[in-house]
């Protein structure tokens, strides 16, 4: 990573150094009442040397973290247009609903009894997605989106080799997938082969019918898929996969452009996940509590995950034990907080507006595509749905590539949008501008993105390749971030 602190100011420099030119630390406080031996219990975890933390104040620790808060860019300062990702504001309501004190308060253990208001909510978002996806059998158990594609792969392992049809360890993955996909069929130990996409973007038919025999437990797909286009195929798609006998796996990351508008399960999809932070609003990212909820078929239910919610009579019980589930993936219900989240989101559309949900997502998509599309390459000309995928082919006559145009958004004022995915498009840029941005946070990025479409016709490609000045970081080497990440403090 490079030290270039160009366009800082020196005080800003100085709190960016902070940590590394720490003074010694300061003799401990001893605070009265603990000064006896630890109990025996304790001793080992002694440390034999002092720890090298670095000498700060309070006030200095306290600067110094607020300062990387404001060096952060996240969607309550700017648009944030990865695509693939859906990064839609979150509604302060819902954090405020899943703050009352009689839902943040409790304890995951209490009696069934005492805590009927928060299991009936969660029920009743079973059901919910249960309703939405056309998917009736519902598990919130999974931690995440990935979590949940490996609780599916498990379920569709399980549902063959009760069948006796143990042969089935194949699992088909279009090129245009997540990478998650055959991480998560290998995880549940199915080897995968790839599918290659047609010229259109979608699923190559062709292909996929050469590849299906009596090995294929599953094809997994994403609809509308990474390219941003819908496979209009589907149909036949699942049609061909159920007739060899395997199952469809649906990755649920783009289900913000079907919600409330189109149903998986109406055209075939045995199984989906649904990334609740994606398509219901519940806080993305950053390390902390996620969920991904699975939805399956009746074919699937009788595996569904442990713990799972049933109602009896007029009370909700959790099911710990069941002979055919998959067992315990968890360890719990689900994240709570974040359930009760997507929970309010939901109820805040209703059952009559949750559609204005994906078709403000595709109006948002279809108007940056049609405001960019003669400045930059469209590699799938037509309509898409939640997301507009753009390449760097005009540009990159001009010697600047996808990178180049996005380290250029970093000092207009943008988030760049996702690039380099789908790995099957050159110098890909996959815009997602979901249903949270206004008109006129759209006309902003698209200027901005026709800004510098006109520097390169220009011939002014020397700020792009420069770009970004404004940053305290400017160029990192993201790859060696990812791989050799630094996690802990130094202490030699």
């Amino acid at each position: 990573m490079t030290d270039d602190y160009s366009g800082v100011s020196g005080m800003q420099h100085e709190e960016a150094l902070l940590f590394e030119h720490a003074h010694e630390a300061a003799t401990p406080i001893s605070l009265p009442g603990i000064d006896a031996e630890l109990p025996d219990a304790l001793n080992g975890f002694r440390r034999s040397r002092q720890a090298g933390i670095p000498g700060l104040s309070e006030p200095e620790s306290v600067r110094h973290f607020v300062r990387l808060s404001q060096w952060n860019h996240s969607i309550e300062t700017g648009f944030y247009p990865l695509g693939s990702c859906t990064m839609k504001y979150n509604p302060r309501v819902n954090e405020q609903l899943a703050r009352l004190p009689g839902l943040a308060q409790l304890h995951p253990d209490q009696p069934e009894e005492s805590v009927q208001g928060v299991l009936e909510l969660l029920y009743e978002l079973q059901q919910w997605l249960g309703e939405i996806t056309g998917l009736a059998h519902v598990t919130l158990t999974p931690a995440a989106g990935a979590h949940g594609e490996l609780a599916g792969i498990m379920m569709i392992r399980a549902y063959h080799d009760a069948r006796g049809d143990r042969r089935r360890r194949t699992v088909l993955v279009p090129d245009s997938a997540h990478g998650t996909n055959p991480a998560s069929a290998a995880l549940a130990g199915m080897q995968t082969i790839e599918i290659k996409s047609a010229a259109n973007g979608r699923i190559d038919l062709d292909e996929l019918r050469s590849r299906l025999n009596d090995e294929v437990a599953a094809l997994m797909l994403t609809n509308p898929n990474t390219t941003g286009m819908f496979e209009s195929d589907i149909a036949e798609i699942c049609r061909l996969v159920h007739e060899a006998g395997g199952l469809v796996y649906g990755d649920g990351a783009n289900l913000n452009a079907l919600v409330g508008v189109a149903r998986p399960g109406d055209m075939g999809i045995d199984c989906l996940h649904i990334n609740v932070h994606k398509t219901f609003s519940t806080p993305h990212g950053g390390g902390g509590p996620g969920t991904g909820p699975v939805a399956v078929n009746d074919t699937l239910a009788p595996f569904l995950p442990v713990p799972k919610l049933v109602r009896e009579n007029n009370t909700i019980r959790i099911v710990h034990r069941d002979e055919r589930s998959i067992g315990s993936i968890f360890g719990s219900i689900g994240q709570t907080g974040v359930l009760l989240r997507a929970t309010a989101y939901i109820a805040a559309f209703g059952r009559d507006a949750l559609h204005r949900i994906a078709e403000d997502a595709v109006l948002n998509a279809n108007y940056i595509l049609a405001r960019l599309k003669d400045a930059y390459h469209v590699p799938f000309p037509g309509l898409c749905k939640h997301e507009c995928l753009l390449t760097d082919e005009k540009q990159e006559r001009h010697g600047v590539k996808t990178l180049d145009i996005a380290k250029r958004l970093i000092d207009l004022g943008f988030h760049p949008m996702t690039v380099y995915f789908p790995l099957i498009v050159h110098g890909a840029m996959l815009i997602e501008p979901t249903e949270s941005e206004s008109r006129e946070t759209i006309d902003r990025f698209c200027d901005a993105m026709l800004e510098i479409a006109r520097q390169c016709e220009a011939g002014d490609t020397e700020a792009l390749h420069q770009a970004p000045l404004m940053p305290i970081r400017r160029r990192l080497d993201e790859t060696l971030a990812a791989r050799k990440p630094v996690l802990v403090w130094p202490e030699d």
